[in-house]
C-alpha cells in the first residue's frame, strides 16, 4: 500500500502511533530512493520530539533488519550468540569475549564497527594486527562461524542498508540522539547476524552516551524489549564508564592488553592491577553469553566456565586461530612502535576524584587513535597509557598518563586535555568509587 508521506509525518508530529504498514512504507521507499531525504528528515525530527512506542520501535527494527541480507545460522549445532557494547574509552572486551565464548562451544558471529567520535571501534583494533582481514565476504564469514565458531568482521553494505542510509541522514540532521532510533539502529544489525542470543553492555558515566545509571537502564530495557520481541534471548548489564577501561587506550595498545590478559599476565603497580577491569568485565559478559547459550546453568556458573577457559589458555588458542583464519601471518603479533612518547605531568597534588572520560577519548582522537569522520585514517601505534585511576594519589610534577603517537603535532594539545579531564580532592574518603557493574537485567 502507498501512503502520502506528508500524512505519515503529520501523524507523528501530532504524537500519534504508526501501524506496521506505515513504517514499512517509510523504510521501503527511503531505502529504494523513492522517498526524498527532506521528507524522511522531517519524520526523523518528529520522531525525536514525539518518540515511538516500544511496539513501533520493535516493528521499525524488524523492518530495517529485513531491508537487506539476513544471515541464517539456524542449522548450526552450536547456539549463535553475540555481545554489543554501547561504546566507551578503552573498551576492548570483544577481543577476549569472542574467543572465550567460542572455546565454550558456542558460535559467535560478530559484526563490529569502526571508531567514530570519542569511542574506539573493534574493527580498527583488529586491523592493527598485521594482515588481519575484517572485510571477509559473508560466505566466508558464515563458513568460519560454522566450522570454527568465531569470526569478527566489519559491517557490510549487504546488511541493513536502511540503517546505513538512515544513520547518514540522522548524522546531518541532529537526530542521532533519539533513544528509539538508537535502539532500532543497534538491534537491526544484530538481528541481521542471525544470532539467537545477545548480551548488551550498556555504558553509563562520563565516557558514555548515557550519563546516569537511570538513563542507561532505560536504554537497556528498550533494547531488551526489541530483542525479545524479535525472538532473541537477551541479557543486559549496566556498566561503569566513568574512567577508561584497563591500562591502555588505542588500537594496537588495546590488542596488546587483551593478548596479555589471555596469556595470564597482570599489570600491577602500587598494589593495583590495571588489567583487572578489562578482565573482569570480559569474564562477566562471557559468562552471560555462555549461560544464554545453554552451556552453563546460570550467569555465575557461566563466569566460572569463562574463567577456566581464560586461565587454561583455551581462549588464547581460539584468538590465535581467528587471527590466522582471517589473514594474520605471524605469532607473536608484530608490535607497532610509536615515534613519539610524552608524559602528561600533573600540575597539582591530591587524590583523583573524577575523570571526564569523554575528554580523554577526544584527546586520543587528537593523537590519531580515532576519527571525527568516517574517511579519516587512524594511527595503529597511537594511544594513551593510563597511570592514575580514580582514588589514586598524585603528586605535583608526577605523570598521570603517557601519550604515544607517530606524530608529535598534537601531543601538547592532547596532554592539556588529559589534565583538564581530571578532578582532585584532598580527602580520599569523600571519593565515590562506583562498582564496575551497576545493574543486571535478564529474562533468564
Amino acid at each position: 500500500m502507498n501512503y502520502l508521506p506528508a500524512q505519515i509525518i503529520s501523524k507523528k508530529k501530532l504524537g500519534q502511533t504508526h501501524d506496521i504498514k506505515e513504517l514499512e512504507f517509510l523504510v521501503r521507499e527511503f531505502t529504494a530512493d523513492r522517498l526524498p531525504a527532506y521528507q524522511m528528515s522531517a519524520w526523523l525530527m518528529a520522531t525525536c520530539f514525539k518518540g515511538l512506542t516500544q511496539e513501533e520501535t520493535a516493528n521499525l527494527t524488524g523492518l530495517m533488519k529485513t531491508s537487506g541480507r539476513v544471515l541464517d545460522f539456524s542449522n548450526l549445532k552450536n547456539f549463535p550468540v553475540d555481545k554489543h557494547s554501547t561504546g566507551g574509552i578503552g573498551d576492548k572486551t570483544s577481543l577476549i569475549i569472542g574467543p572465550i565464548v567460542a572455546a565454550a562451544g558456542l558460535s559467535v558471529p560478530m559484526m563490529a564497527g569502526r571508531g567514530l567520535g570519542h569511542t574506539g571501534g573493534t574493527v580498527d583494533k583488529l586491523e592493527s594486527i598485521n594482515g588481519f582481514n575484517t572485510k571477509l565476504d559473508l560466505e566466508r564469514f558464515q563458513e568460519l562461524v560454522s566450522e570454527k565458531g568465531l569470526s569478527i568482521i566489519g559491517q557490510t553494505e549487504e546488511i541493513c542498508p536502511a540503517d546505513r542510509k538512515l544513520y547518514a541522514l540522522r548524522d546531518v540532521t541532529s537526530t542521532v540522539d533519539s533513544i528509539n532510533l538508537i535502539c532500532a539502529s543497534i538491534m537491526s544489525k544484530k538481528l541481521a547476524e542471525g544470532i539467537q542470543g545477545l548480551v548488551m553492555d550498556v555504558k553509563y558515566g562520563t565516557g558514555a552516551f548515557m550519563k546516569t545509571v537511570e538513563e542507561a537502564e532505560e536504554l537497556a530495557r528498550l533494547l531488551q524489549y526489541i530483542g525479545e520481541a524479535n525472538g532473541l534471548t537477551m541479557t543486559s548489564f549496566i556498566t561503569n564508564m566513568n574512567q577508561p577501561l584497563g591500562r591502555f587506550i588505542g588500537n594496537w595498545l588495546e590488542v596488546k592488553e587483551c593478548i596479555d590478559i589471555m596469556e595470564g599476565q597482570t599489570f600491577v603497580e602500587d598494589g593495583y592491577d590495571f588489567y583487572e577491569s578489562t578482565r573482569e568485565l570480559s569474564l562477566t559478559l562471557s559468562g552471560a553469553m555462555i549461560a544464554i547459550g545453554g552451556k552453563a546453568d546460570n550467569v555465575d556458573d557461566g563466569y566460572k566456565k569463562a574463567k577456566m577457559l581464560l586461565d587454561s589458555g583455551h581462549a588464547l588458542e581460539k584468538f590465535k586461530e581467528m587471527c590466522f583464519n582471517q589473514g594474520a601471518h605471524e605469532w607473536p603479533i608484530k608490535a607497532h612502535k610509536s615515534n613519539h612518547k610524552m608524559a602528561v605531568i600533573s600540575d597539582r597534588s591530591g587524590y583523583i576524584s573524577g575523570i571526564d572520560s569523554e575528554m580523554v577519548g577526544w584527546a586520543s582522537v587528537k593523537i590519531g587513535v580515532g576519527r571525527t569522520k568516517s574517511s579519516d585514517p587512524v594511527d595503529s601505534a597511537a594511544g594513551i597509557e593510563w597511570l592514575k585511576p580514580i582514588g589514586h594519589k598524585v603528586n605535583e610534577g608526577e605523570p598521570v598518563a603517557y601519550l604515544y603517537s607517530s606524530s608529535d603535532q598534537k601531543l601538547i594539545e592532547a596532554s592539556e586535555m588529559i589534565l583538564q579531564s581530571l578532578s582532585f580532592t584532598d580527602d580520599k574518603n569523600s571519593i565515590d568509587d562506583k562498582p564496575l557493574v551497576a545493574k543486571y537485567i535478564s529474562s533468564l
